[in-house]
């Protein structure tokens, strides 16, 4: 059994950051998101992964590289555009060959991972196994409609669902997949849609059957999705200081201090996790906080949010307490206050910025 992931969508809900970033390498909990899905697929007993690819190819190779870190060896397909799901499962058909595969969204997390319906695809054989998890917005989402336990219709954002069982990410196909996708025609958005594909499979008589997720399942596509992702990796993680706090540091609760980083006349309350080589002098990181690696925090207040590696946030003391919350902050970003006159707000956007000021 082999394992496709899908990483060539190009994050148009995540921009400006995924105008210079894969959507799929911003950190959740300080690890890129792609990462809990290849190191899901390892532990389901999956060696073999193709990732399909697109413009952001460079940067996803040069970070999750021949797979060895995690005993994986990745294979990188390129798509020639987003051109829908299972247009992709058409591009990795020569990869897949004839073999059974998992095929799992790079912008989605599981918190028990894949294991068990890699297990039960293996041991009862259907032609598909859809995993699917009871949401309370199916409008949504792909939403499956099932009898006697096997599903009967697929319907994708239905105005009036029948069921309140949305696809997640994962997928699990024989090499019959093939077939359906070649059959199918593009939909109204110009793209060949795994559902209809699952759907022709169903019509023509194969086995589609569900798993349906017991733990949470979050599609980080969009700002709130992924801070809360965030909230819920921190809040399994356990205490680890590896890195210097000064006797006017307090640490509250359970905190993640890596190696290298500096906590300097600062509050840390948990759950929380700082990067290597991060410097907090006079800060508050509040709950449900990641602050990636090489970055400098300096006279802010900051909570429920993601800060990427090599960013600096600072206020002059003499002003008011600067406060950063529900925030998605990239890498390389400066954000500072000065108190030289006159006051004004001096700001370098790029497109598809959003910022709020007080």
């Amino acid at each position: 059994m082999k394992g496709l992931v899908l990483s060539g969508g190009e994050g148009t809900r995540l921009r400006p950051i995924t105008h210079t970033s894969a959507k799929q390498l911003i950190p959740v909990a300080n690890k890129p998101v792609l990462f809990y899905g290849l190191e899901a697929i390892r532990e389901a007993g999956i060696t073999e992964v193709g990732i399909i690819v697109g413009n952001t190819r460079k940067e996803i190779q040069q970070e999750a590289g021949d797979g060895s870190r995690w005993g994986l060896k990745i294979t990188y397909i390129e798509q020639e555009a987003p051109l829908g799901l299972a247009h992709a499962v058409l591009t990795a058909e020569e990869f897949i060959g004839d073999e059974s595969f998992v095929m799992y969204l790079g912008d989605n997390i599981l918190k028990d991972g894949i294991k068990d319906l890699v297990d039960e695809f293996r041991s009862e054989r259907p032609n598909s196994q859809i995993q699917l998890v009871s949401v309370p917005n199916p409008s949504q989402f792909g939403v499956a409609e099932l009898l006697d336990g096997k599903v009967v219709r697929l319907e994708e954002k239905p105005k009036h669902p029948k069921s309140d069982l949305a696809l997640t990410g994962v997928y699990m196909f024989d090499a019959n997949i093939f077939e359906a996708a070649r059959a199918i025609k593009p939909s109204w958005r110009n793209e060949l849609e795994i559902t209809d594909a699952i759907q022709w499979l169903i019509d023509h008589g194969y086995e589609v059957v569900p798993h349906q997720v017991t733990g949470w399942w979050k599609d980080t596509g969009k700002l709130e999705d992924m801070l809360e992702a965030n909230r819920l990796i921190l809040d399994t993680i356990e205490e680890r200081v590896e890195g210097e706090v000064d006797e006017a540091s307090t640490i509250q609760f359970r905190v993640i201090i890596e190696k290298g980083a500096r906590i300097q006349d600062s509050v840390i309350r948990g759950p929380a996790i700082i990067g290597a080589k991060t410097i907090l002098r006079n800060a508050y990181v509040g709950p449900f906080t990641s602050i990636d690696a090489s970055c400098r925090i300096e006279n802010v207040e900051i909570q429920h949010s993601i800060v990427c590696e090599n960013t600096v946030i600072s206020d002059h003391p003499s002003q008011r307490t600067f406060r950063i919350e529900d925030s998605l902050i990239g890498t390389n970003v400066e954000i500072s206050r000065t108190d030289r006159k006159p006051k004004a707000h001096r700001l370098l956007l790029g497109d598809s910025s959003k910022v709020e000021l007080p």
